[in-house]
């Protein structure tokens, strides 16, 4: 019965932190916010179903009305900082395949530049969420983007399961 309970809670979990993706987020989280406080989420993870259709690859995470800055959510090394289209971007390998980006920041940082948790990594610039001030975050495994918030210590669910 125990064994089965295990298998109940890990499904939902995988769910509720990798969305529609099969790829899901390490069974020990181990990521802190990238800004402080802890922000409202404006706009959710929303992987679309086939790689080339429309959906939210990342979450939109609200930020100061003067935008902010962003910090590393983990350990890892720069591996892009510049404009891509229009918009500043960042991106770090956290390793195991994990890559974190945000957008749109603009940062001193370059390419080879290694981070620890919680460093400064750059400045949010106006404009991916129109009048609100927000900070795209991505998280990708390999090709797959996975939900950002399944990283995060304090998102775990929480859920009662009956008695044995």
């Amino acid at each position: 019965m125990v064994f089965l309970k295990f298998i109940l809670f890990a499904a939902i979990a995988a769910t509720v932190f990798a969305g529609s993706s099969t790829t899901v987020a390490p069974a020990t989280p181990r990521w802190s916010w990238p800004v402080s406080p802890k922000p409202a989420v404006l706009r959710a993870f929303d992987p679309p179903e086939k790689p080339w259709l429309s959906g939210h690859r990342g979450v939109d995470l609200q930020t100061a009305p003067d935008g902010g800055m962003v910090t590393a959510p983990a350990d890892g090394v720069v591996t892009f900082a510049g404009v891509v289209v229009d918009r500043p971007v960042i991106t770090i390998d956290h390793g195991e395949g994990l890559r974190s980006s945000f957008e749109p920041v603009s940062s001193d940082l370059q390419e080879g530049d290694h981070v620890v948790r919680g460093q400064l990594v750059g400045s949010i610039e106006s404009g991916h969420c129109g009048e609100a001030a927000c900070v795209h975050w991505g998280v990708r495994r390999g090709d797959d983007y996975i939900n950002p918030l399944g990283f995060l210590e304090d998102l775990r669910p929480s859920i009662l399961l009956p008695p044995d």
